[in-house]
């Protein structure tokens, strides 16, 4: 009994840790890929989708399509120095992580699916909840990272609200790719020198 208790009580010392810790195996190159695909994705949807109310499903597979290639890059960046590091505090940290901004991103990808197959004719919707639910993720797991990450996910809780407010111009390519190319490379920029710059990072 005494042993399980002891067990128990390492487990909470881990979990405090990692809450005071900083999210040490995000890097700056895997956000800054992230505000890249954005910029091509918008490139892409000014010559290639002139409506996306009359072709929804080529939109919505230009911008999850990016949306998911952007997270599984920086999950295996995630992952590949959680396996580098020595101890256990990455991956809890790592985990917490994951844990605070999964709801944020369940909560997307269900009002994609709903506003794709129930409100077809309000897709404006997504672009301004997309940017909202990121930057709640954000702020969930901003503890974690640099104390100026706090203000990437208030400027996407901003943009995303101002989004919402074009009505159907949110559609417009732009609409989506300047706030996530200009908000994830302010975070990458955030990243690279409040944690990376001066070598703090192995």
């Amino acid at each position: 009994m005494e042993l399980r208790d002891a067990i128990d009580q390492l487990t909470v010392i881990r979990s405090q840790l990692a809450r005071t810790e900083r999210l040490r195996c995000l890097r700056a190159v895997p956000v800054a890929f992230s505000a890249v695909l954005a910029l091509i994705a918008a490139l892409a949807q000014s010559c290639w989708i002139a409506d996306p109310t009359a072709e929804p499903m080529r939109y919505l597979i230009l911008w999850v399509g990016s949306a998911v290639t952007s997270m599984v890059a920086a999950a295996m960046e995630m992952a590949f120095r959680v396996r580098r590091s020595s101890g256990t505090l990455a991956s809890a940290t790592t985990l917490l992580a994951w844990e605070q901004f999964a709801p944020a991103l369940f909560a997307g990808a269900a009002l994609t699916t709903f506003v794709a197959t129930r409100l077809g004719d309000q897709l404006w919707l997504l672009p301004g909840l997309w940017q909202m639910l990121f930057g709640l993720g954000i702020l969930a797991a901003w503890r974690l990272l640099p104390g100026l990450g706090f203000v990437v996910g208030a400027f996407f809780l901003l943009s995303g609200t101002s989004c919402l407010w074009l009505g159907q111009q949110a559609l417009e390519p732009w609409a989506m790719g300047v706030p996530f190319t200009l908000g994830q490379l302010v975070l990458s920029a955030i990243l690279y020198w409040q944690l990376e710059r001066d070598g703090e990072l192995a």
